[in-house]
């Protein structure tokens, strides 16, 4: 039996929370087209006969550091991978051109020494591709694989790839015990990180850089209800108002979006009570 503690790695959206989420079959890490979606590393465990592995999904390396938040990710990242991975899987949508933060990437893999396997996301795209641009990187990394992270497609030859290089070992984490595959998730962070994503896929680019989630309660009622209590904040006024919406209407829009996923996820009826408050100092808590 193997098992081990793997990093994924990448420039800001890559597919590398979409990969984690396909291969647990289930979501962890929320997604978004906008940079800054995963703010710490998810910890998520996927075992099967062969033994068990510790994902580590890592906040998207950024080539300039635009504000605090992105400080911390960069941050953040660089520690994750420097203490006791195994394996480090480095992930490339050849949709998009190289660019600095690729090179910011690179850098910090080259470094590693362990073994390094490249994954080629979007191959289900054909056009735009700039596959040219990431060749000359395969004789670097132990193996190559191009998946499709949201086709599923390749992924068990990815698994396969990665329990190659895992050293043999007993499980680290008793799975029996899990109520679902992420590791440093409770019920709070969990359900912050859904509202987070919502209001990430509704509002207008420069709003999500502002803002951070957190659930201050939740009940389960005798009819059956699970009452949550949240907030978003926002560093000032005017991103208040765009989040809040005319009339109300966008954060309708996201307390809407957010509570149907979480009763599918709960598969009961959930009550969203979802606020939004300005605090200049909302970083402090990320």
């Amino acid at each position: 039996m193997k098992a081990g503690v793997v990093a994924l790695v990448g420039r800001p959206n890559v597919g590398k929370s979409t990969l984690l989420n396909t291969i647990l079959g289930q979501k962890v890490s929320i997604t978004s087209p906008k940079p800054q979606t995963t703010r710490f590393p998810i910890q998520a465990v996927f075992e099967d006969e062969r033994g068990q592995i510790v994902f580590m999904d890592t906040p998207g390396i950024f080539s300039k550091v635009i504000d605090q938040v992105s400080a911390r990710i960069n941050l953040r990242t660089e520690e994750t991978i420097e203490k006791g991975v195994d394996v480090v899987v480095y992930m490339v949508d050849h949709t998009r051109e190289r660019a600095d933060e690729e090179n910011r990437v690179l850098g910090i893999v080259r470094k590693l020494k362990i073994p390094k396997i490249l994954v080629i996301n979007k191959v289900d795209v054909q056009s735009p591709t700039h596959m040219v641009q990431y060749r000359f990187m395969e004789d670097e990394f132990d193996q190559v694989i191009e998946v499709s992270a949201l086709e599923n497609k390749h992924i068990p030859l990815l698994l396969n790839a990665i329990f190659e290089y895992l050293p043999e070992g007993q499980p680290f984490i008793d799975t029996s015990t899990l109520p679902q595959p992420g590791l440093n998730l409770d019920s709070k962070t969990f359900i912050a990180e859904i509202i987070r994503e919502k209001a990430f896929l509704n509002l207008r680019r420069e709003v999500p850089y502002a803002i951070a989630a957190f659930v201050d309660d939740i009940e389960e009622r005798d009819n059956g209800v699970t009452y949550i209590k949240a907030r978003l904040l926002t560093s000032a006024d005017r991103y208040k108002g765009m989040i809040i919406g005319a009339n109300g209407s966008m954060i309708k829009e996201i307390s809407m979006a957010a509570r149907k996923e979480l009763e599918v996820a709960a598969n009961k009826k959930v009550y969203l009570e979802l606020t939004v408050e300005t605090d200049p100092h909302w970083i402090d808590y990320v």
